[in-house]
């Protein structure tokens, strides 16, 4: 709780996944993908409860034995092609039968492990103070994927653009800032999701994230250099 308000946190985890076959379960560094976004959790000061919603009895197991609630999603509901917003909904929707609401939700995506210890606080504290907004995105900053360097292949095979502004950028110095989410960290008034079923809405703010933390785990490359980061921060920045 902060500031009067309750804060739910939903770590969504399926057992399927293409790119990189069982990684909520895969082991980094010694424990599985999603403990570190469970421990991460568990380190917030204001998060009142913190779910994880699977169908897969494995992640079931090990999620309970880092110490998070578990909520049995139905298989419909762990397709390659189900939206998050869906698997929020039934979450929020159980917990309300159950007699439980929570002000606020908290997406934290297993995928996204390189938090701070104090991410998820100071995000709940920016939201909170601010009167106006209904969300919050953790977002980082693009650099060499900029969509001004963007290009893009025609049926014919050229190439062009992706950009459409007809401005010509010489150096990185002179282009205009932009941010690419990352799963860090998602917050939105229960009551706003439930009605919009995005974190995306007209009075949304930002979390910016270090340049460092703006990966996500898709496939083995992303688990490798995600891998390297939290050893070289293990290892070298003590």
């Amino acid at each position: 709780m902060y500031k009067g308000k309750t804060f739910l946190a939903i770590i969504p985890a399926r057992g399927g996944s293409k790119g990189l076959p069982r990684k909520n379960v895969l082991p980094l560094l010694g424990k599985p993908l999603i403990a570190w976004t469970i421990e991460q959790a568990k380190k917030s000061k204001y998060l009142d409860r913190i779910i994880v919603s699977t169908e897969d009895e494995e992640i079931m197991k090990v999620s309970k034995s880092f110490g998070a609630e578990v909520l049995q999603r139905p298989k419909d509901l762990a397709q390659d092609n189900t939206p998050t917003s869906d698997v929020i909904i039934h979450v929020i929707e159980a917990l309300e039968k159950e007699g439980y609401k929570y002000d606020f939700i908290v997406l934290l995506e297993p995928t996204s492990p390189l938090r701070k210890d104090d991410d998820i606080d100071n995000a709940i504290e920016i939201i909170s103070n601010n009167s106006y907004a209904y969300s919050l995105v953790s977002l980082g900053e693009i650099h060499l994927e900029h969509p001004e360097y963007v290009k893009i292949i025609d049926d014919d095979g050229f190439v062009f653009p992706y950009s459409q502004t007809n401005k010509k950028y010489y150096r990185r110095q002179e282009l205009p800032e932009a941010y690419f989410p990352y799963g860090v960290v998602y917050i939105c008034k229960t009551g706003i999701f439930k009605e919009r079923l995005t974190f995306y809405t007209d009075k949304t703010v930002p979390y910016i994230i270090d340049r460092w933390q703006n990966y996500e785990i898709d496939d083995l490359y992303d688990f490798l250099c995600i891998e390297s980061i939290l050893k070289y921060k293990m290892e070298v920045i003590k």
